[in-house]
């Protein structure tokens, strides 16, 4: 009798013990999987937006008052704003690889090429190594999603670009500048790209970047997001949004560094405002906003019609107007 108690019986002593081992290892069990779940959804979404040569006075926050950027300025003062921000490099292409790979531009080869020529001169000769690490594909690896849209400017398709560099998805344009309604680049070859294919997609092309960024941001996911949002906005050609007739007839026999004017670039940066206004709301929109990352600032200097503020030089200079750009960060 007392060994069937010792070999099969439970004293209560001993059943009260393991049942609450077992509450406290189930009750355990159940508090990790919720921390677990918690710390998955504490990864913050990013969202980095990145403008084209735009001078670091080209905010109202920063001294503009030609025009205003109400959108802008409310983001920056919603999170932290730098005063003192310097790009990689004078121009498009350098600080484009430094910012993919973290490294200084002349550490790989397409970020000593600038400009980069377009595709009928360089092919793909050159460009950003579909092996080398970037943001993007570290973050993929870390179950992000990940897209960019707008510029790229690194490489040309099929050897490069950014489905070969980390990006799940890819909408924009692969030069350093386009017609912002044909959306050809300066040679009249259409550079306006869906993944890997050409789209020949109508729209200014600051509003269509503005509609994609939305349309990403809105769709329903369980993985957190890195949405790398170029625009080409205020890069030449200046071409605000009313202006698709003039356009029409003026740029096939002008280059497109030719034309613009302060009104025109007022327009573009009032564009550019209302269009990240847009992208902002859609975070808030899905309840996305407070666990979102939003990084903007501008790959170089500004050009011909920016406000360089009170700095010397412009784009392509080291001076403190060619890599002095605005700077900030939310979360």
């Amino acid at each position: 009798m007392s060994q069937r108690k010792k070999s099969g019986a439970i004293s209560r002593r001993r059943f009260m013990a393991t049942a609450a081992a077992g509450t406290a290892g189930a009750l355990l069990a159940t508090e990790l999987q919720q921390i677990s779940a918690a710390a998955t959804r504490r990864r913050p979404n990013i969202l980095f937006i990145i403008t084209d040569d735009l001078g670091f006075g080209d905010l109202s926050l920063y001294g503009q008052t030609a025009y205003q950027t109400p959108n802008l300025d409310q983001l920056a003062q919603d999170g932290i704003r730098f005063t003192n921000a310097y790009a990689a490099q004078t121009v498009c292409t350098p600080t484009r690889v430094a910012f993919f790979t973290g490294r200084y531009p002349a550490r790989t080869p397409v970020g000593l090429r600038e400009p980069l020529p377009f595709i009928q001169q360089v092919g793909d000769s050159v460009g950003l190594p579909p092996e080398h690490p970037t943001i993007a594909s570290l973050l993929k690896a870390e179950g992000y999603e990940t897209a960019l849209v707008g510029k790229w400017h690194v490489g040309y398709v099929p050897r490069y670009g950014p489905l070969k560099s980390g990006f799940d998805e890819y909408f924009g344009n692969l030069s350093g500048g386009i017609d912002y309604f044909t959306h050809k680049d300066s040679n009249g070859t259409l550079d306006f790209y869906e993944g890997e294919e050409l789209a020949d997609v109508p729209g200014y092309a600051t509003d269509l970047y503005t509609q994609r960024a939305v349309d990403f941001i809105q769709r329903p996911r369980s993985r957190p997001f890195y949405l790398s949002l170029h625009y080409n906005a205020p890069h030449w050609p200046w071409q605000g949004p009313d202006d698709e007739e003039s356009s029409r007839t003026f740029y096939p026999s002008n280059p497109f560094t030719a034309g613009g004017s302060p009104e025109t670039y007022a327009a573009m940066m009032t564009s550019l405002d209302q269009g990240v206004g847009k992208v902002l709301q859609a975070l808030q929109d899905s309840g996305q906003a407070d666990n979102t990352i939003v990084v903007f600032t501008s790959d170089n200097g500004g050009e011909r019609f920016s406000n360089f503020g009170p700095y010397q030089g412009r784009k392509g200079s080291l001076y403190e107007g060619g890599i002095r750009v605005p700077a900030f960060i939310r979360w």
